[in-house]
């Protein structure tokens, strides 16, 4: 059964120095956490996802996974937390719910890593994990929702206050909209939950207990899609709701659409990296990309003969942390050790 470990987020918008940033906090970026500990190095992860476990915990949670070593079977979220429990010792940062904008090299020949969130997190190496790419929210074809989004309307929700007495919308009929509804209720002024059909994709808990709400009058539903919105300096005043029996209008104060996720590359294409069909080349020996000091590894790299397995990210992650520890411990020999004889190792892991 799943223990659901969730590692606290650092606060957004916070200065950090470490000895390795890792983009991405799926399965290969929380095992490249306990291969650079190893080597007692510091790391501090950055996903654009308020958890981690990427895929595996956000597309799959229950989905079984049939070719992780020595586990004949395991979940997407049970792969996630034993993962976490494995690293643990290693005490690594997360700054989750914020994407990787920008990376540069700073004056002192370190590299330095900004999220659209305002964090700045400065470090010796980057290792980028990203999987696919970045996790980016499908969004409704509504006419002129741009104008609006960052403004009033919002694909997640990074900090509940911000919807604390306003008059909400939420679009969506699965768990993160059913989710977020009953997050969210307690806090708003007043809260409409809009989906195309009666019916939900959710668990039946969550839906037992909107429907229980809206048979309260506690919060409104109401079967259609948003159709158009209006407002001025993208402050949103009232949206359009299409029904099978006519058109609805709402007063509302933020819109947040629901509607899945999909994989784009986002902005890791324009850290001046070379790429391939939208991935990043490296060497087979340390899994370096063309700029030296920059790893990728994982599905979002490209060598000849990739296999797109967690299990190849693995062992990439072990490669890599070993260049990782000469750029981080220039001074320092490289020790190859094995943890099931070195008693140095195993007290690093608190089993000794």
């Amino acid at each position: 059964m799943s223990k659901n470990i969730s590692p606290v987020s650092e606060p957004h918008g916070g200065s950090y120095t470490t000895d390795v940033v890792i983009i991405g906090a799926g399965p290969v970026g929380l095992f490249a956490v306990f291969e650079l500990g190893l080597l007692d190095l510091e790391c501090h992860l950055v996903d654009i996802l308020d958890r981690p476990g990427g895929q595996c915990a956000e597309l799959y949670p229950e989905k079984p996974i049939y070719d992780i070593p020595g586990i004949p079977v395991v979940s997407g979220q049970e792969l996630t937390d034993n993962l976490l429990q494995q690293i643990k010792p290693f005490a690594a940062k997360y700054s989750l719910g914020e994407m990787a904008v920008a990376l540069q090299k700073t004056d002192d020949d370190l590299w330095q890593v900004k999220t659209d969130m305002g964090t700045s997190i400065t470090a010796k190496a980057v290792v980028i994990a990203a999987g696919g790419g970045s996790f980016q929210p499908k969004k409704p074809p509504i006419p002129d929702i741009d104008d609006f989004e960052g403004s009033s309307v919002f694909y997640s929700v990074r900090q509940m206050e911000k919807f604390k007495d306003k008059d909400l919308l939420i679009a969506g009929g699965g768990d993160s909209a059913l989710d977020w509804t009953l997050a969210l209720l307690p806090l708003a002024r007043s809260l409409t939950l809009v989906h195309r059909r009666p019916n939900f994709r959710a668990a039946p808990d969550s839906v037992s207990k909107i429907r229980a709400l809206v048979d309260a009058g506690d919060m409104e539903m109401i079967v259609g899609q948003v159709s158009a919105l209006q407002g001025q300096g993208g402050q949103l005043d009232q949206v359009k709701i299409k029904t099978k029996t006519g058109e609805v209008i709402r007063k509302i104060d933020c819109l947040l659409p629901f509607f899945g996720l999909t994989m784009k590359l986002g902005p890791v294409a324009e850290f001046g990296l070379n790429l391939h069909e939208n991935l990043i080349p490296v060497d087979t020996e340390k899994f370096e990309t063309s700029t030296p000091g920059i790893f990728a590894i994982g599905d979002i790299n490209f060598y000849p003969g990739k296999l797109k397995l967690i299990l190849s990210g693995f062992h990439e992650a072990a490669l890599m942390s070993q260049q990782v520890f000469r750029i981080c411990r220039p001074d320092e020999k490289l020790r190859f050790q094995y943890t099931t004889a070195s008693t140095d190792l195993q007290k690093k892991l608190g089993v000794r």
